[in-house]
């Protein structure tokens, strides 16, 4: 009995510990084209703005890149992910359910190292940094673009700008 304890205790320590990153960088897309309907790319202050996220983490190692389908949260970062290398991983976002989608990209987050930039939508980007273990907050309002949610799991986290200033906010969102 003791041998198999020891062999399960072994096995049990021979498994990787738990991976999460050291950085999460949360980011709303940017401006958003009117057309199509469906799924609009971005309008040129979107363009920019996606660039200037680009630049603003220029300094900053970027080991992951989380986006949905939608072409706004992919074009938003498309010029990062050209100027570092990488290919952004998408999580499916589905009508109705972002519970789930939620879920899914906490979970997606926790299971990578290092620095991770996700990129969501104004209705799950604070509800993704909470499940990640960051505050409970407001939806980030339609015509806020700006915000930038860098959290340190288990340590912190804080709320930055970059690029253009977004119009002045609605009350009871960012």
């Amino acid at each position: 009995m003791n041998a198999l304890l020891a062999l399960i205790l072994a096995a049990a320590l021979a498994l990787p510990a738990h991976a999460m990153p050291d950085l999460v960088i949360l980011v709303r897309h940017a401006e958003r084209a009117a057309e199509p309907a469906s799924d609009p790319g971005l309008t040129p202050a979107g363009e920019q703005r996606a660039l200037a996220l680009a630049e603003a983490l220029a300094g900053t190692r970027v080991d992951a890149i989380l986006t949905t389908q939608f072409r706004r949260t992919r074009d938003t970062a498309a010029p990062l992910a050209r100027a570092q290398g990488l290919q952004p991983q998408v999580i499916e976002a589905r009508r109705g359910g972002a519970a789930e989608h939620v879920q899914a990209v906490a979970d997606a987050v926790r299971a990578r190292t290092g620095t991770v930039l996700v990129v969501g939508h104004s209705n799950t980007v604070p509800a993704i940094l909470t499940a990640l273990g960051g505050p409970q907050m407001t939806e980030i309002c339609e015509t806020s673009f700006h915000h930038i949610l860098l959290l340190r799991p288990g340590a912190g986290w804080m709320q930055l700008g970059y690029g253009a200033p977004s119009p002045a906010p609605a009350a009871g969102c960012l």
